[in-house]
């Protein structure tokens, strides 16, 4: 194999040998993928069909929600699939479309969740200027920044990574189409264009974490001013969800593309790629409704108007 045009297939990883633990992987992503749907599918209507939840904050929350409805999607069913069938083929050109969805909505997500820092930075450092900065075609063109980023982004990535000549297999150290196992593929001569793609990827996930941390300081100094004790509670409330899923996100994604060379098992690639692109979208409901007093009243209205229509 000289070059990617003679592959046809790659082979994914196993989650493991025997029949009876491949059947048991498949009933277990397969409750985590309806989890996801069911958590994301009821936060997405909740705030379509509440009007008390059209506000910027929960305007983002459901763009979250769409992301992670995309990325679960990407990525999960095929896994499935394969285990209930007992192979690990995915298509050249199924393992391309996997890369640049995976790419598209998990950037996405992340240029969400710096914009959702901006907008609890607003919401708490300058309440008085919230309507005025975080208005509906801000919020609108800030979520289309966002999509359009992770669009440009996958596009990007997917084309030279797909380019760049592979000569060593076809056999990928993960579950499903990752540009890091993609790349130790390719041929040697291609480090080049290899560290030039991780060069990028750093350098954009840097800027929105270092934009993070920087509206999380300026927020922080914000509420430890905050006279009453309620205040201050109110205003972490506010913040913890958006905190605990950025952490999840970047902590695990960070290691598994970043971790040095030395630091090698499949074992823990595969715990890491799960942790950054299965869990955070079955959570992120859970995470989001804890704590949301609008949110959990407007879903337990869903639920018991759907029991009521059943009956």
């Amino acid at each position: 194999m000289s070059n990617g045009s003679s592959i046809t297939e790659f082979l994914l990883l196993a989650f493991a040998d025997t029949r009876e633990l491949q059947l048991l992987h498949f009933w277990l992503f397969l409750g985590i993928y309806l989890a996801a749907l069911l958590g994301n599918g009821l936060i997405i209507t909740a705030v379509a069909c509440d009007h008390r939840l059209y506000t910027p904050m929960y305007f983002f929350l459901l763009n979250l929600s769409l992301l992670d409805l995309g990325s679960i999607s990407t990525t999960l069913p095929k896994a499935m699939a394969n285990s209930l069938w007992d192979t690990r083929a995915i298509s050249y050109l199924g393992c391309a479309a996997q890369v640049f969805f995976f790419l598209f909505l998990m950037v996405g997500e992340y240029c969400l969740l710096t914009v959702m820092a901006y907008d609890r930075y607003v919401a708490i450092c300058k309440p008085l200027h919230y309507g005025t900065l975080l208005g509906s075609r801000a919020c609108v063109h800030m979520a289309a920044a966002a999509w359009g980023s992770g669009f440009l982004y996958a596009v990007l990535h997917t084309v030279n990574t797909f380019s760049i000549p592979i000569c060593q297999g076809n056999a990928l150290n993960q579950f499903f189409c990752e540009i890091p196992q993609i790349l130790k593929l390719s041929c040697s001569h291609s480090y080049l264009r290899k560290a030039g793609l991780l060069l990028f990827g750093f350098s954009l996930s840097s800027g929105c974490f270092v934009f993070i941390v920087l509206s999380y300081v300026q927020i922080f100094r914000s509420v430890l001013r905050i006279p009453s004790k309620h205040g201050r509670h109110k205003a972490f409330s506010m913040c913890l969800p958006h905190m605990a899923v950025v952490s999840l996100v970047l902590i695990t994604a960070m290691f598994a593309y970043l971790k040095p060379p030395s630091i090698f098992s499949s074992a823990l690639d595969l715990v890491l790629a799960v942790l950054y692109s299965v869990v955070p979208p079955a959570v992120n409901p859970l995470i989001y409704s804890m704590r949301n007093k609008e949110l959990k009243d407007t879903l337990k209205k869903l639920i018991q108007l759907f029991f009521c229509q059943q009956q």
